[in-house]
């Protein structure tokens, strides 16, 4: 009986040392990772391979704890930067350039690209059958804020096409963040939008 009680034991603190050891080679990776917080404009898709990296556990492979934090708006996103709240920030090249032509000896430094064309939808209130640029004629659009690379590219790409913006109404008094849902409130009869996730 002696035995198999002092078995027991035995079993019982091996099974205590091998979590313990477990444990704590857990916690010094935790301790070896690098923390790393990203500010992202939008969450879209078209940041995907970034999530499934996240997901796969790819930046903790490399050594890195990803904190990723949705901030909408690149003038909110380079705030976050400017102020140390986060580490890097996702958004486009237009609030840096804001912020250096502005005199500041603080700016950031854009140093990569993610994507090689706008990601925004142009979503309609009405389903429009074989839909042409020339169909946002007289029409209302919530094109986001005024000097945002979103905006900017919409007129950009009216321009290229041979439609004048003076011939539509582009509204670029509403907040990145609040454009889906002034959209749905009945504003519009169209909205720049990096997710498709506004229906009526």
């Amino acid at each position: 009986m002696k035995k198999i009680i002092i078995g027991v034991i035995l079993g019982v603190i091996a099974i205590l040392s091998v979590i313990f050891v477990i444990v704590s080679n857990n916690d010094k990776d935790k301790d070896t990772l690098t923390k790393v917080k990203v500010a992202e404009v939008a969450h879209t898709i078209f940041y995907a391979p970034q999530y499934v990296a996240l997901e796969k556990g790819y930046f903790k492979d490399e050594g890195l704890d990803i904190e990723l934090l949705l901030t909408p708006g690149a003038d909110k996103v380079t705030s976050a930067v400017l102020s140390k709240d986060v580490d890097i920030g996702f958004c486009g090249s237009e609030a840096s350039i804001y912020v250096y032509n502005s005199g500041n000896e603080d700016y950031v430094v854009n140093f990569a690209g993610l994507t090689k064309r706008d990601g925004a939808f142009l979503v309609s209130r009405k389903k429009i059958d074989n839909f042409k640029l020339e169909d946002l004629k007289g029409k209302y659009v919530i094109g986001g804020r005024k000097g945002g690379m979103p905006e900017m590219t919409f007129e950009y790409t009216l321009k290229e096409n041979g439609i004048n913006l003076d011939e539509l109404t582009i509204d670029t008094s509403v907040d990145f963040a609040s454009m889906g849902g002034t959209f749905i409130s009945g504003v519009g009869d169209f909205v720049t939008l990096f997710e498709l996730s506004v229906r009526e």
